[in-house]
C-alpha cells in the first residue's frame, strides 16, 4: 500500500514536470520533410499515370509474345488489380500544398488534379467494375468506404472532366498560369485542356453500349464537343500528343528495350500472331517497321520484303512449341534495329490524335454526331503512318542479318503508295455500317500498339475487334479474364460493402469473367 502512494506521488510529479515543460518540436524529424512544393508532387504524380511499352498489358493486348518461360509467358492475369488510391493521396497533397502556398480555390494545381481523378477513376473501374468512390480518400474519418456504382463513378468521371475544362479556360484566360513541375507540356494550360477533352471522349466512347442512357447523355455530350472547339477545345495534330519520352541519358527513364538488354531477351521475344496476321492482310508497310521476316522463311528463299516473309505466334499457343519453333527461326521477332539500337527508343503515347480520330469516325459512324467519318479515319491511319516514320515513296527498313552476330543488319526498301493503301478493298472506308465500323475499329487496334496501356484490350472487351486469340498459352482454361478481382485487403478491410457490391454485380463472387456493367 506504501508502495503505491509513493509511485501515485512520482507519477504525479512527474505530470506536472511535463506539463511545465515545453518540449514543442522535439518529436519532428528535421531530416525528413513533413511538405513539399504542389510542383515537386506533380512531378511524381505524372510517373503514376504513366504507361509502359513492352509490359504484360502490351502482351494482354496480343502485341507481342514471350517465348521463353523464364522471362514470363502469356498468360492473362488471375487475381487482383492494384487499384490506385494512394496515388490519388498524392493528387490530394498536391492540391492541398498549393493552397497552403497561397493559390486560389481554382489554380493550375486543383485544375488538373480534377483530371487525374477522372484518369485514374476510369482506370480503376474499367478493371474490378462498382468503387469507393466519395468517401475514399477521407482516410481515417471513413475506414469502411461505400461503394458507389459504376455508373455513379462514370458519372462523377464525366463531372470531374467538364469542371477541369472550364476550370482550364478561366485560367488560360487571365494568362500567365502554368503549371511548374509539369515535364508532359512544359506548364502549358492549353495543352492540358486538350487532352481534358480528347480524354472525355475516349470515356464517352467506351460507354458506347449506354448510349440510350439519359442520365450518362452519351451521344449528346459527344456531340456537344465537336460543336463546339471554343467551348471543348481537343488535339488538333500528333503535336498536342500526351506522350512519354524517353531518357536517354538517365538510366531510369532508358526504353524498355535498348542496348543494354539487347543480348538477354531479343531471341525470347517475337511479335503476335493477331498483331501480324492483321498488318499482312491488310498489306500494311508499319509491318516492315515493327517486325523482322521469320528467319526460315529468308534461309528458305522468301525475299524478307514481302508480307508472307512474316509470321506472329499465337498468344495462346503452348509456351513449350513456342520456344521450338522461335528457336528455329519460324516466327518473326519484334525489330531489334528499331527496339533495341538506342536507350531512347521510340515515344509512348498515352492519350493521342490518332486515337481519337478514330473515336471521332467510331461516333459519327454510330450516328453520334455529324460529320465525315471517313476523314477521321484516314486522318487517324495516316497519322500512325507518320508515327513509324513511313512515308510516300521509297523507305528504308533494317532488319537484322540472317546468321550474323546480334547487331548486324542489312538495309531494305519498301515502296509505300498511301493512296494505293487506302484504296485497298479491305481498308477503304466501307462507310457508316456495320463493316466501316470495324475497319475503323481495326485501325485504331494498330495505331494502339505499344501505346496507352490497356485500352487496345479494353475496346476488345467493348467490341470484340479483332477477335483476340485463346488456348492454353493464356491461362484460365484458356479464357481471357474480363475483369480483375478486387484486392484481397478489401475483404478484410471493408468486407460488409465488398459483399454487397459483389452481390449487386456479380452473384456474390469476385469473378474474372464476370461481364460488369459497362459491357453489358
Amino acid at each position: 500500500m506504501k508502495i503505491n502512494k509513493i509511485l501515485s506521488s512520482l507519477a504525479l510529479t512527474m505530470a506536472l514536470f511535463l506539463a511545465a515543460c515545453s518540449y514543442e518540436g522535439l518529436d519532428v524529424d528535421p531530416n525528413r520533410p513533413t511538405n513539399a512544393p504542389a510542383s515537386l508532387i506533380l512531378n511524381g504524380v505524372l510517373v503514376n499515370i504513366t504507361s509502359n511499352a513492352w509490359n504484360p498489358e502490351q502482351r494482354w493486348n496480343q502485341f507481342w509474345c514471350i517465348n521463353y518461360n523464364y522471362y514470363g509467358t502469356n498468360e492473362y492475369w488471375s487475381g487482383a488489380a492494384n487499384l490506385d488510391y494512394t496515388r490519388l493521396k498524392n493528387v490530394q497533397r498536391m492540391e492541398e500544398e498549393a493552397k497552403k502556398a497561397g493559390a486560389p480555390d481554382v489554380n493550375p494545381y486543383s485544375s488538373l488534379g480534377k483530371f487525374f481523378r477522372a484518369y485514374h477513376f476510369t482506370n480503376m473501374t474499367a478493371r474490378v467494375g462498382d468503387l469507393p468512390l466519395d468517401d475514399a480518400l477521407k482516410g481515417l474519418e471513413i475506414q469502411a468506404p461505400k461503394y458507389a456504382t459504376q455508373k455513379q463513378v462514370y458519372v462523377k468521371i464525366l463531372s470531374w472532366l467538364d469542371e477541369a475544362n472550364a476550370d482550364l479556360t478561366s485560367l488560360i484566360a487571365k494568362g500567365g498560369q502554368r503549371a511548374d513541375g509539369d515535364w508532359y507540356f512544359g506548364g502549358d494550360l492549353s495543352k492540358w485542356q486538350k487532352l481534358v477533352n480528347t480524354f472525355k471522349l475516349r470515356v464517352l466512347i467506351s460507354l458506347s453500349k449506354k448510349e440510350a442512357d439519359a442520365d450518362l447523355r452519351i451521344k449528346q455530350r459527344f456531340a456537344e464537343v465537336l460543336a463546339d472547339p471554343a467551348k471543348f477545345p481537343i488535339m488538333t495534330s500528333a503535336a498536342d500528343n500526351f506522350v512519354f519520352r524517353p531518357i536517354g541519358s538517365i538510366p531510369t527513364n532508358y526504353y524498355p528495350k535498348n542496348p543494354n538488354n539487347f543480348g538477354f531477351d531479343a531471341l525470347r521475344e517475337n511479335t503476335s500472331k493477331l498483331y501480324i496476321d492483321l498488318l499482312k492482310d491488310l498489306r500494311d508497310p508499319r509491318l516492315f517497321i515493327v517486325a523482322e521476316p521469320a528467319e526460315a522463311k529468308v534461309k528458305a528463299g522468301m525475299s524478307p520484303t514481302t508480307f508472307e516473309a512474316f509470321e506472329g505466334a499465337s498468344t495462346g499457343e503452348n509456351l513449350d512449341d513456342m520456344s521450338t519453333k522461335a528457336q528455329k527461326g519460324e516466327y518473326s521477332l519484334i525489330n531489334r534495329k528499331r527496339f533495341y539500337a538506342t536507350f531512347t527508343g521510340e515515344p509512348i503515347v498515352q492519350v493521342g490524335y490518332s486515337e481519337m480520330c478514330f473515336n471521332i469516325a467510331e461516333a459519327i459512324n454510330r450516328g453520334w454526331a455529324t460529320g465525315n467519318a471517313e476523314d477521321f479515319y484516314r486522318k487517324g491511319t495516316m497519322t500512325s503512318m507518320d508515327f513509324y516514320g513511313l512515308k510516300n515513296g521509297v523507305n528504308n527498313v533494317d532488319f537484322q542479318k540472317v546468321g550474323a552476330k546480334l547487331g548486324e543488319f542489312n538495309t531494305y526498301q519498301v515502296n509505300v503508295d498511301f493512296d494505293v493503301y487506302m484504296n485497298q478493298n479491305k481498308v477503304k472506308y466501307a462507310g457508316n455500317n456495320a463493316q466501316g465500323l470495324n475497319q475503323i475499329l481495326t485501325q485504331k487496334y494498330l495505331t494502339l500498339a505499344q501505346n496507352s496501356g490497356a485500352e487496345a484490350y479494353f475496346n476488345w472487351r467493348r467490341t470484340q475487334v479483332p477477335t483476340f486469340l485463346t488456348g492454353v498459352g493464356i491461362g484460365n482454361q484458356g479464357q481471357i479474364p474480363l475483369r480483375f478481382q478486387y484486392p484481397a485487403s478489401e475483404s478484410t478491410t471493408n468486407k460488409t460493402n465488398l459483399t454487397e457490391a459483389l452481390t449487386r454485380q456479380y452473384s456474390g463472387k469476385d469473378d474474372l469473367f464476370g461481364e460488369m456493367w459497362l459491357i453489358k
